[in-house]
């Protein structure tokens, strides 16, 4: 079965590329798609470009023209729940469009013609991947240790939406809002919700990772340039790997 890594952005996929054997680039949709063989795993990797419906035509694409059995999202995310910091790792429990609000026709936060608020992602993959982010975080101090020593992996409710969110009343206000609805949201993002909504109406498996860049807040775009080209994407490349070992076993 052939497994999709989606990222938003070059860099964090930076390290993944070189990596594949047979390498076949194929252009489709506007975007570049690479497809090959990843520790014996038949892959293809792609770009989702940034924002909500950019990722959507990218998960369309390798649906429907490529094939996949299942996507991996992974990339960086803004830490908004509380002891979710700059470093840790969080892996998608489910998704959740915090821009989304067709109110008074549907409560806020409601997606129509799904009757509900949040989108499961697979939980088989998503296991695979929460012991792949814990075995890379935990073995991770000899590459890390002097910037992230207490780096943590989390499991739970990431939102997206089409705004990067870069101010602390902003994040704040996000974070409260949700809480008060139920919603513990642990970090937000510009992609992954929109992903598993079209894996979701696919039916194809949907899992993603995230490292923390930064806290969303009134630092966000200083940290997050130089996180992405120097700690993001390092963490990508372990973890795939290891995911993709547990997928082969």
């Amino acid at each position: 079965m052939t497994l999709a890594i989606l990222s938003a952005l070059p860099d964090e996929q930076s390290g993944l590329l070189p990596c594949l054997l047979r390498p076949e680039r194929v252009v489709r949709a506007g975007r570049t798609f690479t497809r090959g063989l990843l520790h014996g795993q038949p892959v293809v990797l792609a770009l989702s470009g940034i924002g909500k419906v950019a990722a959507a035509t990218t998960a369309a694409a390798l649906i429907e023209h490529f094939g996949v059995a299942r996507i991996v999202f992974t990339g960086v995310a803004g830490g908004v729940g509380e002891g979710v910091n700059v470093g840790d790792v969080v892996v998608a429990q489910d998704y959740l469009q915090h821009d989304m609000d067709a109110s008074p026709l549907f409560a806020r936060w409601e997606l129509p013609g799904y009757a509900r608020t949040r989108l499961a992602c697979d939980a088989a993959m998503s296991a695979l991947l929460l012991e792949a982010a814990s075995a890379f975080v935990s073995s991770a101090s000899g590459l890390f240790d002097q910037n992230y020593p207490d780096a943590r992996v989390h499991h739970g409710l990431i939102v997206s939406g089409d705004r990067f969110v870069s101010a602390a009343w902003e994040s704040d206000r996000l974070r409260d809002d949700l809480r008060a609805a139920g919603h513990a949201v642990l970090a937000v993002e510009m992609e992954g919700a929109a992903v598993a909504q079209v894996c979701h109406d696919y039916g194809v498996p949907f899992a993603a990772v995230r490292t923390i860049s930064d806290r969303a807040d009134d630092a966000a775009h200083v940290d997050f340039p130089v996180f992405v080209q120097t700690v993001a994407s390092r963490y990508a490349d372990h973890m795939v790997q290891v995911l993709l070992k547990k997928l082969r076993n």
